[in-house]
């Protein structure tokens, strides 16, 4: 296969996606904002969000700074290279989007009020990219984890979109699907914009909020 001219928007056929390595790379224990453990097990009651929002920097700090949130990481999801780097990710080669794992306490924000902020903060109707950022390593993502979370998503879409139309913005072009393996970022990555508060961050909303009170609510048996 050539990769030479390839369309950066154009997902790789796992046939063609690059092979990984078998182990994980390694990356920070603690979060530098909060000294919490980026990794599991995380403390009974709390609950797990993983969105992809275009570059994972700024998407990272507009949750950290969420009240509820107890701690986040950013990392690679959705694709097929396992343990990928972030040099191989940019090929758009592995299938990943950049991500954002949000670990959050549901007694003091629920999901559907993370799905919110991630509706509201950046453009879901940019196919491939987020502003200058092109390619499917930059797709509009969720990745749920339980049936529960999948309803939220689809419904809060669903109501987005509505308020999107009449506002005569574009079409919703955001991935939601099951959570498969999330990949930790390297350590340079995590809460980038904590270290360097005047770094790149490239998110920016389409100006319309999301409806409220929609009555679907991801709650564990």
């Amino acid at each position: 296969m050539s990769w030479f001219g390839r369309d950066k928007r154009q997902m790789v056929d796992p046939a063609d996606a690059l092979p990984g390595r078998r182990s994980p790379l390694p990356t920070l224990e603690r979060s530098l904002v909060s000294g919490r453990p980026l990794k599991p097990p995380f403390p009974e009651g709390l609950q797990t969000a993983v969105f992809g929002m275009g570059c994972f920097w700024g998407a990272e700090r507009l949750f950290w700074n969420t009240p509820g949130v107890w701690v986040t990481a950013v990392g690679y999801s959705g694709g097929y290279t396992p343990n990928p780097t972030y040099e191989e990710t940019c090929t758009n080669l592995t299938g990943h989007a950049e991500v954002v794992l949000v670990v959050f306490d549901p007694a003091v924000v629920t999901y559907e009020q993370l799905v919110r902020l991630f509706w509201e903060s950046h453009d879901p109707t940019q196919r491939m990219r987020q502003g200058n950022d092109v390619g499917t390593t930059y797709r509009s993502a969720i990745y749920y984890a339980d049936e529960a979370q999948r309803a939220v998503a689809e419904s809060t879409r669903d109501a987005f979109q509505q308020a999107l139309t009449s506002a005569r913005k574009g079409e919703i072009t955001t991935e939601i699907a099951p959570l498969g393996a999330f990949y930790y970022a390297e350590d340079y990555h995590q809460q980038y914009l904590h270290r360097i508060p005047n770094g790149y961050c490239s998110m920016a909303g389409t100006g319309v909020s999301c409806p409220t009170g929609l009555g679907v609510t991801a709650e564990q048996p």
